[in-house]
């Protein structure tokens, strides 16, 4: 008989496998890739040499930076099949939209079960995935506003790719650096529910689609990846610092959930937000000074309302207004957060597959005893 083990609700803090690729130490606000800091890398590196580092361990020399972006650029083109099927996805929400896509993609690429691929062939695929998300929700959101797809440009890097393809103008270099932060920023962050999720369905050995597919779907969900437009939604119905407190107060006090503040893990300040809201206060205006007000109010008000829950801003708070900062729609702020983790759902499936089992939990059943003779009701 096999023996059931209790876990705390959510697996919350249950360790399920061993992984070189990353890890967050909540309570002393940090988290790494490979054995970097995130914000360091964040500060210091191209996207690109992030995407090397997860995929090979290391970062890049600078011939091996040139190879790897050569690589990459004409990955982002999207064939002609797709490009007629887009429109018709594009009435649905991006994410809803990139799933789709996602899956015609693969097949047409014909990526096969990582059961049945090397090292090689694995690493191929994904990589051609990270490099065509950015290019499929650009121009979904494009479609979705009756305007035509913009192509990828090759002499432009990842995100001044992204700002250009979605917004049809190419970025300062001011704008550029802040959502390439942004996006470094959220590649990876320990095995949160989507990154769980994508290593689930490879451990079963399906293809590296099925697992990005998979993980998307977790990502949609408002208590993952979104929340950067709520969080700013909050903000614009505080409107103005004389409505702070009774806003604040009245959330708290009806039980209601503050978004953008709060994380599962951090019982500190969230470094992602520390270094956005240093990105919002470059950016300047009037919008970054506001959320400054905000978070010290609430973050003063949860303290004195709900002590001891050491509550701060996550990476959502701030990520909404640096995003809006640099003309970034709403409703791709979930897209762009899931465009920069596709690549570290890739590391974390290409780790999965070279020492795989099966993942597979148990539930209590708590229903009726059973069992219970099969009669039908009268009436």
């Amino acid at each position: 008989m096999t023996t059931l083990i209790d876990v705390p609700r959510g697996l919350a803090g249950v360790v399920v496998t061993e992984t070189e690729i990353g890890d967050v130490r909540g309570d002393e606000g940090f988290y790494h890739y490979r054995q970097y800091s995130a914000i360091d890398l964040a500060e210091k590196c191209s996207f690109e040499d992030v995407w090397y580092l997860m995929f090979h361990g290391s970062l890049p020399t600078r011939a091996q930076r040139e190879e790897f972006a050569a690589r990459v650029a004409p990955l982002r083109r999207i064939s002609a099949e797709l490009r007629e099927l887009l429109p018709h996805l594009a009435k649905a929400k991006p994410l809803d939209g990139l799933r789709t896509a996602l899956s015609f993609t693969a097949a047409q690429y014909g990526m096969r079960p990582l059961l049945d691929t090397d090292e090689d062939e694995r690493a191929a695929e994904v990589l051609f995935a990270c490099a065509q998300a950015p290019t499929i929700l650009t121009a979904l959101h494009r479609l979705s506003q009756g305007q035509q797809p913009i192509e990828p440009r090759d002499d432009l890097p990842y995100a001044s790719n992204y700002l250009y393809m979605l917004t049809g103008s190419e970025p300062t270099k001011q704008y550029a650096e802040a959502i390439e932060k942004y996006m470094i920023s959220t590649v990876d962050h320990g095995f949160n529910n989507s990154t769980f999720t994508s290593r689930t369905i490879a451990s079963t050995g399906a293809d590296p689609g099925a697992c990005l597919v998979g993980a998307i779907g977790a990502m949609s969900g408002p208590l993952h990846g979104g929340a950067p437009s709520r969080a700013l939604a909050a903000l614009e119905e505080i409107g103005t610092p004389d409505r702070i407190d009774d806003w604040v107060r009245g959330r708290i006090e009806a039980g209601e959930r503050i978004m953008g503040f709060g994380h599962a893990v951090y019982t500190t300040d969230d470094p992602r937000s520390l270094m956005l809201r240093d990105v919002a206060t470059e950016l300047g205006g009037d919008l970054a000074e506001f959320a400054k007000q905000v978070e010290r109010r609430v973050v003063e008000i949860l303290a004195e309302l709900k002590p001891g829950r050491n509550l701060y801003t996550n990476v959502e708070f701030y990520a909404g207004v640096v995003m809006e900062q640099c003309g970034v729609p709403r409703d791709m702020f979930t897209p762009t957060f899931t465009a920069a983790r596709m690549v570290g759902w890739s590391a974390n499936i290409l780790e999965q597959a070279r020492d795989s089992k099966i993942i597979r939990p148990r539930a209590r059943y708590v229903g009726a005893q059973p069992p219970q003779p099969v009669v039908f009701p009268e009436g």
